[in-house]
């Protein structure tokens, strides 16, 4: 028998204050699939936005912490793929050339994983078990799509959930409008991008929106309240929990070291 895999979780700073059921969600999938879980309690911000602010040397500190919190980690796991890009491509660039801290960085980046990819990627999981009734459309969040690579993956995992209907959403590979600092220097513009989004959404017809970063979500939902329509929004790892629970498969209730 194989030894059971282990990982930590880097939760992120909005799972963490606004969508703490998202954090709820991916551990429960994961021990689904009897992954081993601690949660590191003195871990903190990515840094994401002091280093694309230009503040690299309060991003360096942040990076450092991390480094502290997760370097003994088999592998570490987290529910937002723009952490993750933070942590796997520019955690490197940032100690570029020190000799002792540049390699440190790319053995950690090399060990940690966005959710979804951790499950399709790591675990091999190609058809997920669970039964969902409802139409969902997939949206293609940046840093995901283009800094990790991750596209089919999570469209493989949704269209086997036994009772759900993908629908493929028009332009679902254009940003969304957020981009962290971004909808804040340019609201006009993010504001924009964030219509045409919804506008693609709302063809589809589908009554919940999905996607793998709580950013993204956070902004679209807002958009979609404001417009009074009833489409929900819900990260992959809340579809995927309910469908583990519409079917009545879960893994047992240990806590979290």
């Amino acid at each position: 028998m194989s030894e059971p895999r282990k990982a930590k979780l880097f939760i992120t700073c909005l799972v963490d204050f606004l969508f703490p059921g998202v954090g709820q969600a991916m551990v429960k999938v994961l021990r689904h699939y009897g992954v081993e879980l601690e949660f590191p309690e003195g871990q903190s911000c990515c840094g994401q936005p002091a280093f694309n602010a230009g503040f690299r040397r309060e991003a360096r500190e942040v990076a450092l912490r991390f480094l502290e919190v997760f370097e003994d980690s088999e592998v570490v796991v987290s529910p937002s793929g723009s952490c993750v890009a933070m942590v796997k491509e520019y955690y490197p660039e940032l100690f570029s050339g020190d000799e002792e801290l540049e390699p440190r960085f790319r053995s950690l980046a090399g060990r940690t994983w966005e959710f979804s990819q951790y499950l399709t990627e790591v675990l091999g999981v190609e058809e997920f078990p669970g039964r969902r009734q409802g139409s969902l459309t997939w949206h293609d969040c940046c840093h995901s799509l283009r800094g990790l690579g991750v596209r089919e993956g999570p469209r493989k995992l949704l269209c086997s959930i036994e009772g759900a209907e993908l629908r493929e959403l028009q332009d679902s590979e254009e940003c969304c409008g957020f981009g962290g600092l971004f909808s804040v220097k340019f609201d006009e513009i993010s504001s924009r991008m964030l219509e045409k989004k919804l506008a693609c959404v709302e063809k589809t017809g589908a009554e919940s929106l999905v996607a793998t970063d709580c950013s993204c979500l956070m902004h679209m939902a807002g958009g979609l309240e404001k417009n009074g329509s009833g489409i929900r929004t819900l990260h992959l790892a809340e579809v995927l929990a309910d469908a583990l629970e519409e079917s009545g498969e879960g893994p047992s209730g240990e806590a979290i070291s």
